[in-house]
């Protein structure tokens, strides 16, 4: 059974004003989003596990620990990590920290949170890897 990690930012920390973000996009809608995400998973066979990070130095270390802590075969950044500009460093600690934790585990990206499990299969579904 593969199992994913699905990490970003905790969404009580995000500024949904940003241009950068999806237009209208709230917590709320990301929680709700997470929920879908969770329960594709589920569907699809798989395990997950949520891991929220907060935009500042304990990043690094979090996205570490989760991911000693378990085995993933895939680890799906959320868009909020990766897409504003401003969090450009961030995302490279999130990215350094996954290779470093996990090398053996596929990156996907999601664009938004209820896409997450489409992301995943991009690179676990039926053992094949995306090109």
């Amino acid at each position: 059974m593969s199992r994913i990690l699905l990490l970003g930012l905790d969404p009580e920390t995000v500024d949904f004003s940003d241009p950068a973000l999806p237009p209208g996009m709230t917590a709320e809608k990301v929680h709700a989003g997470i929920a879908v995400a969770l329960k594709q998973f589920t569907d699809r066979g798989w395990e997950s596990d949520v891991g929220f990070i907060q935009p500042d130095e304990t990043a690094g270390p979090t996205v570490e620990h989760q991911l000693r802590s378990t085995n993933y075969d895939c680890v799906v950044i959320g868009a909020g990590v990766r897409l504003p500009p401003r969090n450009l460093a961030l995302f490279e600690v999130v990215i350094n920290a996954v290779r470093k934790a996990a090398p053996g585990a596929a990156i996907a990206f999601n664009t938004r949170p209820d896409d997450s499990a489409d992301a995943a299969a991009r690179w676990v579904a039926a053992g094949s890897q995306a090109l």
